[in-house]
């Protein structure tokens, strides 16, 4: 175990909110994989309006990229030197964190996933999040009623998240697999269906320029893909630009997950088909207010009955509803995104 990093200068790192220390018992860290992606913006919001409301000093800090696993356990380390009482973590490697997140809870830390589940789940003493798998599966169900019959003959190019394969990449495939009828083989993992119509799979990072470079990469290895599932709607921008460019814009169903503001436009212009809506500003006010309630009381946050985490909600968005798929619209969708 690497020695505790004590006053390590975090670049990506940032003091949330305009409360200053002062009068404020309780500190909490919000530590995400990046401070650039709209998502993770949002997150920072509302855990940043929770802390002022509650009193709580907040401290907030990112990796440099998704995939950014050492500026994490910097932070971790930090947190735990600076006598936080508990951490809300977007893990970037699911599993390689959870030594730095035993260690933060052995500190007495009470450690929140969001968004993205650790490798074990109960690695994290609670997860507030999406169901990804629901996610997922709500987009591969609404592509597939939209081809129809189709379907059977689709090409599909998968853009994932990153080739450690993070918990939420995994359960947003798979999701989306089960839900447009692809046998799965082993659901913990990605690349190993054996159905022809998957073209392939590559990876975005998340961000815009990887997913324009992921589906320049499965279009030189098929021309003809017709369908494409993209982790995250800047991925899915990036795949519109690269389809766009050789006039394939048009004929190409893009899906995807986030249900950001700019994302819905995405599907209002056209540009996305269909997305799954998540909710991080909720996912962040509520992990603020279990780490008040774990430094005040003890107690610790409940899992949703019959799930191992705490369901925040997703609904499916879309102005081309399909019958068998519940879904809300583009204006209930910038209504309600990311609150």
């Amino acid at each position: 175990m690497r020695k505790l990093l004590i006053g390590t200068a975090l670049g990506a790192a940032a003091w949330a909110g305009a409360a200053a220390a002062d009068g404020h018992s309780t500190t909490v860290c919000l530590i995400t994989k990046t401070d650039t992606n709209p998502f993770f913006v949002k997150m920072k919001e509302g855990a940043t309006a929770k802390a002022e409301e509650l009193g709580m000093t907040l401290k907030a800090y990112a990796g440099k990229i998704d995939g950014d696993n050492e500026t994490q356990v910097q932070a971790i380390e930090t947190c735990i030197a600076d006598g936080a009482k508990g951490i809300l973590l977007t893990a970037s490697d699911t599993s390689a964190i959870v030594p730095w997140v035993k260690q933060a809870r052995d500190a007495g830390l009470l450690v929140i996933a969001l968004d993205t589940p650790l490798d074990p789940i109960d690695a994290a003493d609670a997860t507030f999040a999406t169901d990804n798998f629901l996610a997922g599966e709500l987009i591969g169900k609404w592509a597939a009623a939209k081809l129809g019959d189709e379907a059977a003959n689709a090409r599909i190019g998968m853009l994932d998240l990153a080739l450690s394969q993070p918990t939420v990449g995994v359960l947003r495939d798979q999701g989306f697999m089960q839900g447009f009828g692809i046998d799965l083989a082993d659901p913990n993992k990605w690349g190993d269906e054996d159905d022809p119509r998957v073209v392939g799979h590559d990876v975005t990072a998340g961000n815009e320029e990887g997913g324009r470079r992921a589906m320049e990469n499965l279009l030189a290895k098929d021309p003809t893909i017709n369908v494409v599932y993209t982790i995250n709607e800047p991925a899915a921008a990036g795949a519109y630009e690269a389809l766009k460019a050789i006039g394939r814009e048009n004929d190409v169903l893009i899906v995807s997950v986030d249900g950001g503001c700019p994302g819905v436009q995405n599907v209002k212009d056209g540009v996305i088909g269909a997305t799954s809506q998540q909710y991080p500003l909720l996912m962040a006010s509520l992990g603020v207010e279990a780490v008040k309630n774990w430094a005040e009381n003890g107690a610790k946050p409940a899992n949703t009955p019959g799930k191992d985490f705490f369901d925040t909600g997703v609904a499916l968005v879309t102005d081309q509803s399909v019958i068998g798929v519940e879904s809300i619209d583009t204006d209930e969708g910038t209504a309600r995104c990311w609150g």
